[in-house]
């Protein structure tokens, strides 16, 4: 159901309230309303995190709106919707303010409600954030095999960009494990998709890939 199907279902609840005396109504319109603000919730927050990372300035309103998010899904019962708002709740800390222990509960927690909910796409989002952390720790086998299974996920979902960026860190973990022909195929590969997809900044991911990993 649409934003403007839901509010529209509203004023007629309202109505029934109102003039036909079903208060019970009301319930159904608060609920209605709830997964509207959800969603525009969590759109506002991804919005936040996109001006972050072009101008890497924090903005406190990002975690407040991931928060808010959850808290709505949850009380709705969708774990689909709960499971992604956690996890960029958990990107929050991660990503703006480097606190990966702290992401960690968030991360895990939305890979279970998206395996739960069968969402693939946030599935292969978090097992790609829970792949940083393993990393970071010096797990190097354990982040590629969640940036492995993250990039079978978004294959299977179409979500080509995303396979584009994730062939990117495995090509720089075949650097560290001296795999430098794997890493280079890799990146050729990342280059295609990023290309036949218009992904410009995945292309200049790539190319940053290449000079630093010496692939050029």
């Amino acid at each position: 159901m649409t934003a403007d199907t839901r509010i529209e279902q509203a004023e007629l609840l309202y109505e029934r309230a109102v003039f036909g005396g079903d208060t019970g109504a009301l319930a159904t319109a608060d609920q209605g309303l709830d997964a509207v603000e959800a969603d525009l919730a969590l759109a506002r927050g991804r919005l936040v995190h996109a001006r972050f990372l072009e101008e890497r300035v924090e903005d406190a309103r990002e975690l407040e709106l991931f928060e808010r998010a959850a808290e709505l899904y949850r009380r709705l019962g969708d774990a689909r919707g709960e499971g992604e708002a956690l996890f960029w709740a958990g990107t929050f800390h991660q990503v703006v303010r480097d606190d990966t222990e702290t992401a960690l509960p968030f991360f895990t927690h939305a890979l279970d409600l998206a395996t739960q909910a069968d969402d693939r796409l946030t599935m292969s989002y978090a097992l790609r954030h829970l792949g940083f952390a393993e990393h970071m720790a010096g797990r190097l086998d354990a982040a590629r095999a969640h940036f492995e299974e993250s990039t079978r996920l978004r294959r299977e979902h179409g979500f080509l960009p995303g396979v584009a960026a994730n062939l990117i860190m495995l090509a720089e973990f075949a650097v560290e494990q001296n795999r430098r022909d794997e890493a280079a195929a890799l990146l050729k590969e990342a280059a295609e998709l990023a290309e036949n997809t218009d992904s410009n900044g995945v292309l200049r991911w790539v190319t940053g890939a290449r000079e630093r990993l010496d692939l050029a």
